[in-house]
């Protein structure tokens, strides 16, 4: 018998792939806002985005879809590369009936969201982007251990402590959860194939031109941790350099993942900053 995950939330045909995502359906007057997760081993929507959801739900519609490739989604797509998973996720909104949502991006999942306000301007209204990839850089020890992952418990634990600037009391536990969520039947294999060595090239394919960014019309907030050992810092200062109408907030003592080691003020930023537009 299977066990019930909260990560299963409901199945759209999404580009022609079946897709896993979670919809709070109700828009209290805000618009919609679509959540794109990051790369992390055994993640999905859920996890990433499981205080955000329901903290941005009393002011906007939220989708948060597994992108393909990643959690429950169906794994259908001929290579893993920023053409088909931006497809994708613009096709999430398709499948929705929604024309337009502020979009945020988490890590991986911020070069997807740039990659909606570059080539699809007219479906963003305002931009979230937080840890995120987006533009060149030197791969970091810490990006390069995320994607070499190689399922154990212990290598789990070890991602989070890079992750987080300080250890999370519950890391044993998630390290399991983590680790269970990483070995489900196609999740490393899919895993595996997206960013292989060397990983800098494969960092390169899904980073964006900077006068491309340059050309974001969409007004912007970005979020960053001041001790991030994935994303440097360097990155979000560059997208505020280049993008013509952003902001960046910077959390101190904090690693890459604002979005739970400080759940209450990014959501409170994020939602006061989407609800401007």
């Amino acid at each position: 018998m299977t066990t019930p995950t909260p990560e299963i939330g409901e199945s759209v045909l999404a580009a022609g792939i079946v897709t896993n995502l979670h919809d709070t359906r109700v828009d209290p007057g805000g618009g919609t806002v679509l959540l794109i997760h990051g790369s992390g081993p055994g993640v999905s929507a859920w996890a990433n985005w499981r205080l955000t959801i329901p903290a941005l739900a009393t002011r906007f519609r939220v989708v948060a879809p597994d992108v393909v490739g990643f959690g429950y989604t169906e794994r259908s797509v001929p290579a893993y590369d920023l053409p088909n998973w931006t497809s994708h996720v613009v096709g999430v909104l398709d499948a929705l009936g929604i024309e337009q949502a502020h979009v945020v991006g988490n890590s991986f999942g911020g070069t997807l969201a740039m990659g909606m306000a570059i080539d699809h301007p007219d479906r963003v209204r305002r931009l979230g982007l937080m840890g995120a990839v987006g533009i060149p850089f030197e791969i970091t020890p810490g990006l390069d251990a995320v994607w070499g992952y190689q399922p154990s418990v212990e290598s789990m634990r070890a991602l989070l402590d890079i992750f987080t600037y300080e250890p999370n009391p519950d890391a044993d536990a998630l390290a399991e959860l983590r680790y269970r969520a990483s070995i489900q039947p196609g999740f490393q294999e899919s895993f595996a194939a997206m960013f292989p060595p060397p990983r800098q090239q494969a960092l390169d394919r899904i980073t964006h031109d900077p006068a491309q960014v340059a050309q974001i019309a969409a007004p912007t907030m970005i979020f960053h941790g001041r001790e991030d050992r994935v994303i440097p810092l360097a990155v979000s200062w560059e997208l505020l350099r280049l993008i013509p109408d952003a902001q960046l907030h910077v959390f101190g003592r904090c690693g890459h993942w604002t979005q739970i080691e400080y759940a209450d003020d990014f959501s409170r930023i994020l939602g006061d900053f989407l609800a401007g537009g």
